[in-house]
């Protein structure tokens, strides 16, 4: 049956206003979760997707984008970047909001003059005294740098020209960054040696002042003359995976830690011990055995780590194989061991540490 032309054109605007409405939604929406499979595993993960713009000598460009961090971005986007361009923020900055800003400064060729000597630089700053010290002069603080006409333009080819005014002074004032520690904090809710950081490090700004010496010209000597802290550095915080087990771990004064844990299908009772012995020969072993660098480290809390960070563990070999990973109550292990107490409990662990004789070794 054909319905009459009014009725047409009703369902025709309802359809153009749902249209709309949708539409409108889509463009307010804050960021979206997109769904794809892992290639791995054929699992399906959720990744989160931010409008993202980039600036580039003018040019803006806007992408909606899941990479997670900035120089990701920039790959995803095509955007090549040259190793004296400065990007702004870093490359390894975190996306993790919407509406994110990435400000790209391209580098230029200049030409800075000291005296009769020229030197070429690529330089993105647009500061005259850090061009200079970019083109390897030093800059004493009584010193200018100012912009001079190129008069051999279409012989250099580079339309940037600077030129030092030394003034006298021997003061030098000079930036040094001062770099950040990582911190790792346990979070029970993650997966076992999963990495996530909370916090990005920042570093530091010392400032210091040196008085210059000169023996015909040529500079022999600093003395310091003052330094000042102007930035602190902050810590990176990174959350790392643990175990519930990890919760009440073995100790010293413990010396036995026992608790419940599932191996597969199997639920078992755990015992966990430690012994302090040199483990070097054991170590040597499992380099061939294992593949592994025939080394190991004593930890802050005085465990004994392979080069990667597992705790060393002897085990029952049989129901635990050489080289295999394990659970610990101090975090991931590696079995390279085994000892006599297999004989009577094979799902104990001896855990290697540095807590009786305390010799480093």
């Amino acid at each position: 049956m054909k319905l009459p032309r009014t009725v047409d054109r009703v369902l025709l605007l309802v359809t153009v206003f749902i249209l709309s409405f949708v539409g409108a939604f889509a463009l307010q929406k804050n960021h979206s979760v997109d769904t794809y499979a892992d290639n791995e595993n054929g699992t399906f993960i959720e990744a989160e997707e931010y409008f993202v713009t980039f600036y580039d000598e003018g040019e803006r460009l806007t992408v909606k984008t899941d990479a997670p961090t900035v120089g990701e971005a920039l790959e995803r986007a095509g955007i090549l970047i040259n190793e004296t361009d400065i990007v702004e923020p870093g490359l390894m900055t975190e996306i993790t909001t919407n509406n994110f800003f990435i400000n790209i400064h391209r580098s230029r060729p200049a030409v800075v003059k000291d005296g009769v000597k020229e030197r070429y630089v690529m330089t993105a700053s647009y500061d005259p005294k850090t061009i200079a010290r970019e083109a390897g002069l030093t800059i004493y603080d009584g010193d200018e740098v100012k912009s001079a006409p190129n008069t051999n333009f279409l012989e250099t080819g580079v339309a940037n020209m600077y030129e030092v005014v030394r003034n006298g002074g021997r003061t030098v004032t000079v930036e040094e960054e001062i770099g950040f520690a990582e911190e790792t904090v346990k979070d029970y809710n993650l997966a076992p040696g999963v990495r996530e950081v909370r916090q990005l490090g920042e570093v530091g700004l010392l400032v210091k002042t040196y008085d210059v010496f000169y023996e015909n010209n040529v500079e022999v000597r600093r003395e310091l003359m003052s330094e000042e802290r102007r930035r602190e550095p902050v810590n990176r915080i990174v959350a790392v995976g643990a175990s519930e087990i990890e919760r009440t771990p073995l100790t010293a004064s413990r010396g036995v830690n026992i608790y419940t844990v599932r191996v597969g299908e199997r639920v078992i009772e755990r015992k966990e011990t430690y012994y302090d012995l040199n483990m070097a020969l054991v170590m040597r072993n499992a380099a061939t055995m294992c593949g592994v660098e025939p080394v190991y480290t004593i930890r802050d809390d005085g465990a004994k780590v392979d080069a990667d960070g597992y705790v060393l563990v002897a085990a029952e070999l049989t129901r635990y194989p050489r080289c295999s990973v394990v659970e610990t109550s101090l975090g991931p292990g590696k079995v390279y061991d085994t000892g006599t107490f297999a004989q009577t409990n094979p799902e104990q662990f001896d855990l290697a540490t540095d807590w009786t004789v305390r010799d480093g070794k």
